[in-house]
């Protein structure tokens, strides 16, 4: 199955539909909404604005995962302690894709999308350092002194216990409670989340969480992550073809790294503060193109007004089918009806 958008009129437009109860599960807070507040700095040469002297947790966040967000507490909790502000210190590109090439690694959020859980968590600032040779080749005692200290002026760091810095992973959690000793700065490290929030054991992971994601199992992913996995781009242009089938659709380019199963999802689509619900397709639609790029394309419920160029969070909550080819548009249309109604009932509950 695949959605498009029509050829004409130059601009996305949705016609109202009836409405629909919206849970609004990970949605956007309206200060998060209308916050303009500068989050995210990158490679900064001093200290940013209002984060003098913060505590900083430091690591990749890639999915923001529970694991994350007991690290993210635990700096939270020492600040407060401080009296100083809470930061993320985090990297970009992925290591990873620094040492074995762009794409290696399924981003689970990238650089938007874990900027966003991070603030939600309540941090004050995520600050980014570029992984570059100079990072990757830098030694772990010249990371501490020269980043940490020189520039950033750290009160305090908080670390998972498996965080591995500077050359050659030389600087490990031992290592840098240490360094706090040395240097003046207060050092916490947070032991390995084991339980999921019902308390099942459980080994949080990124890496459990892409499996998930590409088995097309959001829900798994969402209860490894804590929270349900969501994508954020810029509405972009199509093939304009779904108006003409009684579906328009947003349509978003992911990350390139993106490994999720191509097929169809009951999703939650946020924008400008508001939250819908709507069903997407993610896949080359076979239907309609030959090898197509990759793409996210949303029918949003209940919605009526111009998307084009807007940045959307998209939020999924539910796998429906893989995708696949049909063969004519009208027996494409009519699983898609079907697919609407699977994906109001998954939003529904």
């Amino acid at each position: 199955m695949q959605f498009a958008a029509l050829r004409a009129p130059s601009r996305l437009f949705f016609e109202p539909r009836s409405k629909l109860r919206d849970p609004r599960a990970f949605s956007p807070s309206d200060a998060t909404a209308s916050d303009a507040r500068p989050f995210v700095f990158r490679d900064p040469v001093a200290a940013p604005p209002g984060l003098e002297r913060a505590v900083v947790a430091i690591g990749n966040f890639d999915g923001a995962h529970r694991g994350h967000a007991a690290v993210v507490a635990r700096a939270m909790a020492l600040a407060r302690k401080l009296g100083r502000p809470a930061a993320a210190l985090t990297f970009e590109p992925h290591p990873v894709d620094y040492f074995a090439g762009p794409g290696t690694v399924f981003r689970l959020t990238p650089e938007a999308a874990k900027a966003r859980a991070l603030r939600r968590f309540g941090l004050d600032g995520m600050i980014v350092f570029s992984f570059d040779a100079g990072v990757a080749g830098q030694p772990a005692e010249d990371f501490v002194r020269e980043r940490l200290v020189r520039q950033l002026g750290v009160a305090g760091v908080v670390a998972g216990y498996d965080f591995h810095f500077g050359k050659a992973r030389g600087g490990s959690p031992a290592f840098l409670a240490e360094a706090g000793k040395r240097h003046g700065f207060a050092v916490e490290i947070v032991e390995k989340v084991v339980a999921d929030a019902d308390g099942e054991p459980e080994a949080v992971h990124s890496n459990r969480a892409r499996v998930a994601l590409e088995q097309g199992d959001v829900a798994e992913a969402a209860r490894l992550l804590g929270h349900p996995w969501f994508v954020v781009g810029e509405v972009i242009h199509g093939q304009k073809l779904g108006r003409t089938l009684g579906f328009p659709t947003a349509n978003l380019a992911l990350d390139p790294s993106c490994r999720l199963r191509h097929g169809i999802y009951a999703v939650r689509f946020a924008v400008d503060g508001r939250t819908h619900g709507g069903v997407a397709n993610f896949g080359s639609r076979p239907t309609v193109t030959a090898n197509g790029a990759p793409l996210l394309e949303v029918f949003v419920f209940d919605f009526s007004g111009d998307l084009y160029g807007k940045t959307a969070e998209v939020s999924f909550a539910g796998f429906i089918r893989g995708e696949e080819k049909f063969p004519s548009l009208d027996a494409l249309v009519e699983e898609m009806n079907r697919d609407k109604e699977k994906a109001r009932a998954i939003l529904a509950r």
